[in-house]
């Protein structure tokens, strides 16, 4: 899957092959070394509380309030997304380019990471989307986990049905809502951000490979923030969306594959230790250029148009096509 540019400049680009980057084994345990991580006493010291910015409800409801007073009007800035199954490492190697810093006043905390406790419990660390902005105006999206067993129980009701509504007006069950809600973060963070990383446990991983091919079929007439104008505000938001899905304006964040537990003899160690392999993948990242918007777009706008293109995703006719294939295959439960 290649990822595609929303203006022309971007087009050379977006037909090259996804990046990806490798990592020694035991990335994820490389957490405790984050600058200001939570195993640094002098870090949670000064650490100032802050309840969850996350973007998502239990209802699955885009709410941009909480997060929208760290954000400017600046247009010069970065979206950089992470996507994986549960327990790879996505947060920590997310706080790593955070770079957070916990003697600067009003900064917002590191990411959570999984701990021994949640792990024992068979739990999950991050809800929703958890949202950051690093001094370096690079805003950042973790996620929670997709194809986690703790994010299925904890949204199936005794009869097998999804507390969590995934499609508008439709009765799913849930593990078939639980496949939809991977696909659907997928879509929006291709469809929001400028760099995705799927992070994986290794190359034979063939999951993350399949949930973002299909991320990709399905992403077709979404388009990306900036083409969302907000100076109409007379405008019914189904006539909105159907002007946007009519115009074909096509937009694909890059993809960046994460392997973070390789254990292929044929793979030589590059690095002194896995710290260093955690730096160095964030330099990367950080000297990255993904693909513009097709229009220029200021933090705050990025954020109220985010929730809109959030609807559509829901809302998605393809989508919604997708999800009553998967129901007559036979392959999840009705």
């Amino acid at each position: 899957m290649a990822g595609s540019g929303g203006n022309p400049s971007s087009g050379e680009k977006s037909h090259q092959a996804p990046k990806i980057l490798l990592a020694k084994p035991g990335l994820v345990s490389a957490g405790k070394f984050n600058r200001g991580g939570p195993d640094d006493p002098d870090s949670n010291a000064h650490r100032p509380r802050f309840g969850s910015l996350n973007l998502l409800s239990d209802t699955w409801d885009f709410h941009s309030d909480r997060f929208l007073p760290f954000l400017t009007d600046n247009t010069d800035f970065t979206v950089v997304g992470v996507i994986g199954p549960p327990g790879v490492g996505k947060s920590t190697i997310m706080n790593e380019i955070y770079g957070f810093d916990a003697t600067s006043p009003g900064v917002l905390p590191p990411f959570a990471i999984e701990t021994e406790e949640t792990r024992a419990l068979s739990k999950h660390c991050t809800v929703g989307i958890e949202p950051r902005v690093s001094a370096e105006r690079i805003i950042l999206l973790d996620t929670q986990p997709v194809f986690s067993p703790s994010v299925l129980a904890e949204m199936i009701r005794p009869d097998g049905s999804s507390i969590v509504p995934i499609i508008s007006g439709e009765s799913l069950s849930a593990e078939l809502a639980h496949e939809l809600m991977s696909i659907q973060l997928g879509v929006l963070l291709a469809s929001i951000c400028h760099i995705i990383l799927v992070v994986s446990e290794g190359v034979h991983d063939a999951s993350m490979w399949r949930l973002m091919s299909t991320v990709d079929l399905l992403k077709h007439g979404i388009p990306d923030p900036s083409s969302l104008t907000l100076s109409h505000p007379q405008s019914s938001e189904k006539e909105s969306r159907e002007k946007i899905l009519d115009s074909g304006e096509e937009y694909m964040a890059d993809p960046v594959f994460v392997h973070t537990k390789n254990k292929d003899e044929s793979l030589k160690p590059q690095y002194e230790s896995h710290i260093s392999a955690l730096w160095n993948l964030r330099d990367q990242v950080l000297s990255m250029r993904g693909p513009s918007f097709s229009r220029t777009v200021s933090e705050r706008d990025w954020l109220k148009n985010s929730a809109k293109i959030w609807e559509i995703v829901k809302n998605s006719p393809i989508m919604m096509d997708y999800c009553r294939t998967l129901q007559s295959s036979g392959m999840v439960r009705r």
